[in-house]
């Protein structure tokens, strides 16, 4: 017999009244409007929180913007548009996810270092006004979750929930147990992750978790070999998705990901580890403090225009001399 909504509350003894019907998703950038997109499409309502009314408005066209261009390509119709923005509300109040069942974390920090504390306000600001069987997540792939839930009084309620990106169309998230995570909450969380149609990869928190830890390693190498000049920034992409079949080469990656977001896994993940492979390559830091961070600027390891690659940044015999 299928499984209804109502059978993914937390506790069977005490069932949680109504249904799942409503996700918070703290931070609207990106990633969080990606999230949001995912679980709208699976009938979910979502309430995302952002800083100012501007803002909000703002994340509201862009969520458009990226609908229209899968409409484009025959992904959805416009009705589909028209339902999946209906399910989708935002504000800058926290009461207004005061009755949300799962509350996603996907604030996304332009400043150097770490943004672990920015991070624990934002779930103790969350648990604030949520229920106790509410539960608490965060996507972050470099902080361990058990140090943000120590800001909590219930720090059974946190669990980590990475989306690897586009989370649209990546069929896979990490599901991360931390020191004290109940095994209620842990479940919660898988159960939701299956409704909305993704793999789950379930791990005891470490910081990267798998996806992140192995894919800065790669790019930091591919790096490394276009400083050598060993081969051109699209010589060593072309190898790795011919060769071993990757969707993208580790230099487009580091482009769609956004240089400053690698440089600050990385960082992170340096200060955790103290490993050298973790160290930023000096390609990377010059590109960034050029301002050359990726798709997103037009500019990283290549150039683009309308989204689309022009040309490569760093040239061969520029890397030779």
């Amino acid at each position: 017999m299928a499984e209804s909504l109502e059978d993914y509350a937390l506790s069977k003894k005490e069932p949680k009244k109504g249904t799942l019907k409503k996700i918070g998703v703290v931070g609207c950038g990106s990633m969080g409007q990606e999230i949001a997109r995912v679980i709208s499409q699976h009938g979910i309502e979502v309430q995302f929180i952002d800083m100012t009314p501007e803002r909000v408005e703002e994340v509201f066209v862009e969520i458009s913007k990226d609908l229209d261009e899968v409409i484009g390509k025959w992904g959805l119709t416009k009705s589909d548009k028209r339902a999946i923005l209906s399910r989708i509300n935002g504000s800058t109040d926290y009461n207004d996810i005061k009755d949300c069942n799962l509350v996603i974390e996907t604030i996304n920090s332009k400043k150097p270092g770490t943004s672990i504390e920015l991070r624990k306000e934002v779930f103790k600001r969350v648990e604030a006004v949520v229920s106790r069987d509410t539960v608490i997540t965060s996507n972050t792939s470099t902080l361990n979750i058990t140090d943000l839930a120590s800001a909590l009084e219930y720090p059974d309620r946190a669990v980590g929930l990475h989306f690897l990106s586009p989370a649209a169309t990546v069929k896979l998230v990490e599901v991360v147990r931390g020191l004290k995570t109940s095994e209620e909450a842990y479940q919660f969380v898988i159960r939701f992750a299956k409704m909305i149609d993704k793999k789950v990869i379930e791990l005891v928190e470490s910081p990267g978790n798998i996806s992140t830890r192995l894919i800065v390693s790669l790019i930091n190498e591919a790096c490394e070999t276009l400083m050598e000049g060993v081969a051109s920034t699209t010589c060593i992409d072309e190898t790795m998705k011919q060769g071993f079949g990757l969707q993208f080469g580790p230099l487009e990656m580091a482009d769609r990901i956004g240089l400053d977001k690698v440089i600050k896994w990385m960082d992170n993940l340096y200060s955790e580890f103290g490993e050298f492979k973790f160290k930023p390559n000096p390609i990377l830091k010059r590109l960034y403090r050029a301002g050359h961070t990726g798709r997103k600027s037009g500019m990283g390891f290549y150039k683009y225009k309308d989204g689309k690659v022009i040309g490569e940044t760093i040239t061969y015999p520029e890397i030779q001399g």
